[in-house]
């Protein structure tokens, strides 16, 4: 059964931001505990359809441990399904709990002009299903889903991942929001470098949240706990209204940003190398500027986690 929903939260404007820098928001869907959905698409098909949630548990566990890896993991998952996808969509719009701000939020992105991208480990055709019933087919429509491919048979004996990437993941996100970012080659009509936001809730979504300048994780899941333990930038929320607020006042203060007012305290340190470069031959610049313990997380290509020297055959200078 559908968990209650939270009181109903008062949300701020969405009018027109009116700032100068482009904004672009990806977002994950509920890969794990909940983003948009505070269910996993997958898991309510797994448990009802498929291997159980008794088998579920061990492989998650599997994934987490490094034991297998996360595609191999999937790929026994979504195998085990046995459904058509007509009876796997009716669950899902049985048991799938909305974020009761979510609509209102990608009103606000429409209205500013902000790219909204839903990216997933999941299968998009479930998602886009999802996301049409869900926020209507029009809403829906401007919401581009970066996600695995699948071929699911009429009688739904085989439920098949094409993934988007070929390596352990299947889907490497952080791989989907650089290809992004080459695609729209980052740099807005006057000149300003986007500012890239990642919205997410599991320890998936770190390689992702490294490619942002800013981070917002769930309150209280795996991503938000990843975050403390390893002194990571972020902000909180409980619902999306608590992003759309802060991103109001981010882009207002990245506004005076370009006056000489400074940034906000919770920006990825990385935001200052795109304000000024956007190629990774730029590291020995700027890598002075980042504090010792954030360098592997700010440039895991070029340091190592053990040391937080420059990995072999990389040359930096600090």
């Amino acid at each position: 059964m559908p968990s209650a929903q939270p009181a109903e939260t008062t949300l701020p404007s969405t009018a027109t931001l009116g700032t100068k820098r482009k904004l672009i928001c990806f977002s994950a869907l509920a890969d794990f505990d909940g983003t948009i959905f505070m269910q996993d698409t997958g898991h309510i098909l797994f448990n009802a359809f498929g291997c159980g949630s008794d088998r579920r548990e061990v492989l998650d566990r599997q994934i987490k441990t490094g034991e297998r890896s996360f595609k191999d993991v999937s790929e026994e998952m979504w195998g085990s399904l046995d459904v058509p996808f007509e009876d796997g969509f009716a669950a899902l719009k049985s048991d799938l709990v909305i974020d009761q701000d979510f609509k209102t939020f990608h009103d606000f992105c429409r209205n500013n002009e902000i790219p909204f991208n839903v990216i997933s480990a999941g299968l998009k055709p479930i998602l886009r299903r999802v996301l049409d019933h869900f926020i209507g087919e029009e809403s829906s429509s401007s919401i581009e889903i970066v996600a695995n491919d699948a071929e699911i048979d009429a009688e739904g004996h085989t439920w098949k991942p094409q993934w988007r990437h070929q390596n352990e993941l299947g889907h490497d996100k952080a791989l989907s929001i650089n290809e992004y970012k080459d695609q729209a080659k980052l740099e807005s009509d006057d000149g300003t470098i986007p500012m890239i936001i990642f919205i997410g809730d599991g320890v998936s979504d770190l390689p992702a949240a490294r490619e942002a300048d800013v981070l917002f994780a769930r309150r209280g899941l795996a991503l938000e706990e990843y975050c403390v333990k390893n002194n990571i930038k972020y902000y909180p929320y409980d619902t999306f209204a608590d992003i759309q607020r802060e991103i109001i006042t981010i882009a207002k203060a990245d506004d005076k940003k370009t006056k000489g007012q400074g940034l906000p305290t919770n920006f990825n340190p990385r935001a200052n190398l795109w304000r000024r470069a956007s190629s990774k031959t730029a590291v020995p610049v700027f890598a002075a500027m980042t504090p010792r313990d954030e360098k592997m997380f700010v440039w895991p290509e070029v340091y190592t986690e053990e040391t937080g020297k420059p990995a072999q055959g990389k040359t930096v200078t600090v």
